[in-house]
């Protein structure tokens, strides 16, 4: 008899402590995981927009937001499938017919070129570039010109991307380039010793400097901006920088072994894709921050008291300059 009273209070108690547990994981939701969401009131009937990556994630919401506000929404993706289904939801979702999906692989330069050269053709404007593709690990694929996947896809293939729509986005000024970067960055570094020797930003592929690489590419996007806002100045094109939050999408998908046991846990404190697209969406539309061109926002706003290493005038250079050999440009 006493065994059942005892079994039976402890099932209260558990049952208490996960009931405690839930209402924790809420109120952490709705309280300190909530992001901010972007307030601009922004029409864009007549403007185009491109989103890299915008069949899935942060990507897509993005992509249904701009197609909501009347933009002709370019997708941008590397599988035909996925990015025409992604047309076809969002065409269903918001009644915007405008919605068109183009062929982009970032993992291989003679796709980003021919990517321009059919969007040149097509298109007469641009109006907004949305950077937001990106991987969080390698996969067993190998970049088309011979780089490290992280660094080919998160930072080459978009660096090449935007410097060949650079005058179109010019002749459609006011126009804006918004690339989807993260707090990773902090713990990045630009080694261009290891840039030289081994076309990446790591020397090896064990999970450790897997997620260097990430951290570094990260970087990569952070000066890259900083650089091409210094490019721009006294045109009608801005630029901007940003950390989505850390949010539950499948840019972890190819991770293997703890990783992906250790990116599921922490999932659990991550944030929907409609939230982590606010910031993104902040600094594609937001009217009066054109003189923060070349800056790093998160929460929707900008952050002002950067790592000095997000700054460094040198590196920034030098990096434009070794992406542009790498490129083909100079």
């Amino acid at each position: 008899m006493w065994f059942d009273v005892f079994a039976v209070r402890m099932i209260v108690e558990l049952l208490l402590f996960g009931a405690l547990l839930v209402g924790v994981y809420f109120l952490l939701h709705m309280t300190v995981l909530k992001l901010p969401r972007c307030t601009a009131a922004t029409k864009l009937h007549g403007k185009t927009v491109i989103v890299t990556g915008a069949n899935t994630g942060i990507g897509k919401t993005t992509a249904i937001d701009l197609a909501r506000r009347g933009a002709r929404v370019i997708l941008a993706c590397r599988d035909k499938g996925r990015g025409e289904a992604a047309v076809q939801e969002i065409i269903q979702e918001t009644g915007n017919k405008q919605v068109i999906f183009m062929q982009l692989d970032l993992a291989s330069l003679k796709s980003v070129r021919s990517f321009v050269d059919n969007f040149l053709k097509s298109e007469p404007r641009l109006d907004i570039l949305i950077n937001n593709a990106g991987q969080v690990w390698q996969t067993v694929e190998k970049h088309e010109d011979g780089f490290g996947m992280m660094f080919g896809v998160n930072h080459l293939g978009h660096f090449l991307l935007t410097v060949l729509l650079l005058d179109q986005l010019k002749e459609s000024g006011p126009s804006r380039v918004v690339t989807v970067a993260s707090k990773a960055h902090e713990m990045g570094k630009v080694d261009f010793n290891c840039l030289m020797t081994h076309r990446d930003l790591v020397p090896g592929n064990s999970d450790y400097e897997i997620f260097q690489g990430y951290c570094h590419s990260k970087l990569c996007n952070v000066l890259f901006t900083y650089e091409l806002a210094k490019r721009l100045e006294g045109t009608e094109v801005t630029c901007y920088s940003l950390h989505p939050g850390f949010i539950k999408t499948e840019l972890g998908r190819h991770a293997t072994s703890w990783w992906n046991v250790l990116l599921n846990t922490v999932s659990l404190f991550s944030v929907d894709a409609e939230s982590g697209a606010q910031t993104t969406l902040h600094c594609a539309l937001e009217q009066g921050i054109e003189h923060l061109s070349g800056h790093y926002f998160t929460c929707c706003a900008p952050v002002l008291k950067i790592n000095p290493k997000a700054r460094d005038d040198a590196v920034a250079k030098k990096l434009w300059e070794l992406s542009e050999s790498f490129c083909g440009l100079s």
